[in-house]
């Protein structure tokens, strides 16, 4: 068996070795990162809410009501008025019946996932969903099966195969590290034919997607009724933290009553709550912060097709440049840190072995004199 120093020897080997970066200051455009200035292009502050004055506000304002953290679950005695608040605007929101907060997304995926499956049953995921629904699968003690990206025939083909009485789609809406979207409205129709029950994380589309921001769903113009189950981040485009999943009432009931990872955790700060409200009502008004979100995206990729970058398909604030191997995608990544700009090298195991790349993301309140600083760089170096 390898020693935990054979290992880390061998990820330094593979160029796999991760290591934390010190930051300063609040999210934005320009951070000092391990004490130097840097332009960065990493952060899924997608409208740029993290240091909003509203949101910041708010959150000042509550912790001088409730003081800084929960004290305790939300069946205990954590869950206050702001939850209460928030979760009722989230519903509205999503236009569903209730909504529920978590602390995390990972949280809310393991909940969800190992409270409606268990043994015997079966869950069938796209193979590039978020880590976080492959372990709920897997913690479920059902039985994963994984379809081949976007593809439906695939999806089709493994329920033939798999059958099971209790089924349950899960699938990313915006998928995170490669920018496209999933089929939710042919995954609807497949789920209909088959009574299969459909999931969707929507962590990467929620406050981006949308006229109002309503996410993936909305873009695709799908009803409560074709995806039941709705589950959304906060620490994104929203700009704080936590999560929630959205849906009927009895849905919300059973989860208050069996998602583990609700029931036996603390409840997350009444002061994020607020802050979270805040942001919501700015993602719900403010539609120019998605307006020129979208113009610096177009922005982006013309840029790129003029100094003959080639990108992946995307038109979310992901934008990937694929390496391929490890080295070279890390390679780059470092030449572009020497010129004051993170773009960090995305590497396997987050994604497939052989399609390492730079994931590029981009934010309502980059500029486009940012931007071309950027591709100036990528071309310099590519």
């Amino acid at each position: 068996m390898q020693t935990l120093t054979d290992t880390l020897a061998q990820l330094q080997s593979d160029n796999l070795y991760r290591q934390r970066r010190i930051t300063q200051g609040p999210q934005g455009p320009k951070q000092i990162i391990d004490g130097k200035e840097c332009l960065t292009f990493c952060s899924n502050d997608y409208l740029g809410l993290a240091n909003h004055p509203d949101v910041v506000e708010a959150f000042k304002k509550a912790v001088d009501e409730y003081g800084v953290g929960s004290g305790a679950s939300h069946l205990v005695n954590g869950h206050s008025k702001a939850h209460h608040q928030l979760e009722e605007e989230l519903a509205e929101f999503t236009g569903r019946e209730r909504a529920l907060l978590f602390s995390t997304g990972y949280m809310a995926n393991l909940g969800v996932v190992s409270a409606l499956t268990g043994r015997g049953d079966v869950v069938y995921e796209d193979k590039l969903n978020h880590a976080s629904l492959i372990d709920a699968a897997r913690l479920s003690d059902a039985k994963l099966v994984r379809y081949t990206h976007l593809d439906m025939d695939s999806l089709s083909e493994q329920i033939n195969h798999h059958g099971g009485e209790n089924k349950l789609i899960v699938t990313d809406g915006v998928f995170s590290m490669d920018g496209d979207i999933a089929s939710v409205d042919k995954i609807s129709e497949i789920a209909q034919q088959h009574s299969a029950t459909v999931m969707i994380d929507d962590a990467h589309g929620l406050g981006v997607l949308g006229m109002s921001g309503a996410g993936t769903l909305e873009l695709l113009h799908l009803q409560n009724d074709d995806v039941p189950i709705l589950m959304g981040t906060l620490g994104k485009a929203f700009g704080t933290f936590g999560a929630f999943v959205a849906g009927s009432e009895d849905l919300i009931e059973y989860l208050i009553n069996k998602a583990r990872t609700y029931i036996y955790t603390t409840a997350l700060p009444p002061a994020v709550a607020e802050a979270t409200r805040a942001s919501l009502n700015i993602v719900k008004n403010e539609i120019w912060l998605r307006e020129q979100l979208q113009k610096l995206i177009s922005y982006f990729r013309d840029g790129a097709v003029q100094r003959g970058l080639v990108l992946a398909e995307s038109f979310t604030p992901i934008q990937l440049l694929m390496m391929g191997d490890a080295a070279d995608a890390l390679n780059v990544s470092n030449k572009l840190k020497q010129q004051g700009i993170l773009v960090p090298a995305i590497r396997p195991p987050t994604v497939p072995e052989g399609s390492a790349r730079l994931r590029i993301t981009l934010s309502a309140i980059h500029t486009e004199a940012q931007i071309d600083q950027l591709l100036d760089a990528l071309e310099k170096v590519k």
